[in-house]
């Protein structure tokens, strides 16, 4: 008679939580589909609800997957986020709160993102070190950057509605609509510069300066150091004979 030994409970749940994967993918396609919804999406209760509701579920992806803190910590976190971002969801969409409180809400989703998936993503390269999942971080983080960018030219915005931000005025005034701001700031961010946006102030100048240094440094270096170890680490894999 064989007699086997019981896994021990905190042991079985260290490695399953060793075991799980890091999702870093879903919080960069997450991300993406916010960037390109606020942007496309006309300025209503539902709009914001919906971009609400995207906004928290990467952020509940990214906490879950961080690994920097044991299992049950981030359920507990995640649960947090969640039950927070259905109530914030519902009372947007029904009118409950002004646009003031949704988007310092939705402001403080998309800068936790970036501090929550940086984590991470230095564990994930300790331990497995450059892959595809730590790209699609970083990529994720990048994403992230000109969303905040972007919240923080509202929040300058709604310091000081009588002063108009762009030089351009557009169906939403001179100040422009969140998609319209959303807009602007990736195209500050990759320095593509259309033309049909320009800040008018020079606390706008200014922004926009540190905006293209931040996010050209950053695909210089992050993402080009990455991308570059990670093809390095793919062609040093010994090939089946």
């Amino acid at each position: 008679m064989t007699i086997e030994n019981p896994v021990p409970a905190d042991v079985q749940a260290e490695h399953d939580d060793e075991s799980a994967g890091f999702r870093y993918g879903i919080v960069f396609l997450l991300t993406l589909i916010l960037v390109v919804f606020v942007i496309a999406a006309p300025p209503a209760n539902w709009s914001r609800a919906l971009a609400l509701a995207i906004q928290g579920a990467a952020l509940i992806v990214a906490v879950t997957t961080a690994r920097e803190q044991r299992q049950a910590v981030r359920r507990r976190q995640a649960i947090g986020v969640g039950v927070a971002m259905v109530i914030m969801v519902v009372g947007v969409a029904a009118g409950w709160f002004p646009k003031t409180v949704s988007g310092s809400v939705n402001a403080l989703a998309t800068a936790a993102i970036p501090v929550v998936i940086s984590r991470g993503v230095v564990r994930l390269m300790r331990d497995r070190g450059v892959t595809l999942q730590a790209v699609a971080g970083a990529l994720a983080i990048y994403l992230s950057i000109g969303l905040v960018y972007a919240w923080i030219i509202g929040l300058i915005v709604q310091i000081d509605p009588s002063t108009a931000y762009f030089a351009q005025h557009t169906s939403q005034g001179a100040n422009g609509s969140e998609g319209d701001r959303v807009y602007y700031s990736f195209t500050v961010l990759t320095t593509t510069g259309f033309g049909d946006f320009a800040a008018a102030t020079p606390v706008g100048h200014a922004l926009a300066v540190i905006e293209m240094l931040n996010g050209q440094l950053y695909l210089v270096t992050v993402i080009g150091l990455l991308i570059g170890n990670f093809v390095g680490a793919q062609r040093a894999k010994p090939r089946p004979d």
